[in-house]
């Protein structure tokens, strides 16, 4: 959607004035701007491209006029929509969620668990490295890169002590890498480029192994145009569960919430609110979350309701362990918490950046809700 009225912008900026610019803020607007810089192309059903140019069409753009920051002179934001127009799109959004509930309204799924192949006693996980048409909400789609066609790419999960062994056949036209995030691991498997091994060309394939020594929510990711391949969706989580299940706390149920936020627009676990899927709990249960931040700004993921335990960040154990209802997640960062479900009802549960979750129109983006029956 457009902006209201045009943003003047000077002749000539200077390369530190459009970083400030871009990265100064939270909204959208923010990152339209890095977004145009590294190039996103949203495709609307058209063929993928391999090295997209520069465009102002991105997911990002169209949620522009729901989180522009003010600016002198500028309309108002509500301009142009009644305030009976304002709700119905509020309603209507909502109406969407709970049917994605049911069905779903997007194609594509990722943050899926692979089944590991056994191998002399080694876990063996195979992973593509692929461009992808991904629908991030009902009708937009974009170009997009995952692993295993999906993204994020698939949940790898394995135990401490044990051996992985991931191989990866790179299906992009440019190099790639993987970096084990968190994770220790051997210096030449750790995949940054020409620093611990050689970029895993176009219709290559390289194979990663190493014991896992740390338990923890871990993520993995490209190290290779990161900025690009890891924001236009090669990205994973990488949970490694303890050697001793007795030292990490007890739990019902476990979601993984993978946040991210510029090529795609703002999207949890690739998509964007209303095709988020719910978290959803029975009274009394425990529900551990797990989030991880692959994007490039902070996001505090905020429950009404009921407040948060929060009892590991990034994949080490907090003591004493806090509570919260708002938990600020940093690009990089895992937290992980637990929810002791109390109250029945459907809760929001939304970054609470606001221009990353709601304006005249509605909800959109970093918003899901937590549903208890």
């Amino acid at each position: 959607m457009a902006i209201d009225k045009e943003i003047k912008r000077p002749d000539k900026v200077s390369r530190r004035s459009f970083m400030e610019t871009a990265l100064t803020g939270a909204g959208v607007l923010s990152a339209a701007g890095i977004a145009a810089a590294v190039g996103v192309v949203v495709i609307d059903d058209a063929p993928a491209a391999s090295s997209p140019a520069p465009a102002t069409g991105s997911a990002v753009d169209e949620h522009a006029s729901h989180t522009a920051a003010p600016v002198e002179g500028a309309a108002p934001a509500t301009q142009g929509h009644s305030p009976e127009e304002m709700d119905r799109m509020h309603a209507e959004g909502l109406q969407r969620f709970l049917d994605n509930q049911k069905a779903p309204i997007t194609a594509g799924k990722g943050n899926l668990p692979l089944e590991p192949e056994l191998a002399g006693g080694v876990k063996v996980f195979r992973l593509t490295v692929d461009e992808v048409e991904w629908e991030v909400e009902p009708g937009k789609v974009v170009a997009a890169r995952g692993y295993n066609g999906a993204v994020p790419g698939p949940i790898l999960r394995a135990t401490e002590g044990e051996t992985v062994r991931i191989i990866v056949t790179n299906n992009l036209t440019e190099s790639t890498t993987i970096h084990w995030h968190g994770l220790f691991v051997p210096n030449n498997m750790d995949g940054v480029p020409f620093i611990n091994q050689e970029p895993i060309k176009p219709g290559s394939t390289f194979t990663y192994e190493f014991r896992l020594r740390n338990s923890g929510t871990h993520m993995y990711h490209s190290h290779h145009n990161s900025m690009d391949q890891v924001n236009r969706g090669l990205l994973g989580a990488f949970i490694v569960d303890p050697a001793d299940p007795s030292t990490y706390p007890a739990y019902d149920r476990e979601y993984i919430m993978v946040l991210n936020d510029l090529s795609l627009g703002f999207t949890i676990n690739g998509k964007s609110f209303p095709a988020t899927d719910a978290i959803t709990a029975k009274l009394g249960e425990r529900v551990l979350i797990r989030y991880m931040n692959e994007g490039v700004m902070n996001h505090p993921m905020h429950l009404h309701g009921m407040p948060q335990l929060v009892i590991a960040r990034d994949g080490w154990p907090v003591n004493p362990p806090y509570m919260c209802d708002t938990v600020d997640v940093a690009p990089g960062n895992r937290y992980d918490v637990i929810v002791e479900v109390t109250e029945p009802g459907t809760w929001a549960f939304h970054c609470h950046v606001l221009s990353h979750a709601e304006g005249p129109q509605g909800m959109f983006g970093l918003v899901t809700a937590m549903i208890v029956e």
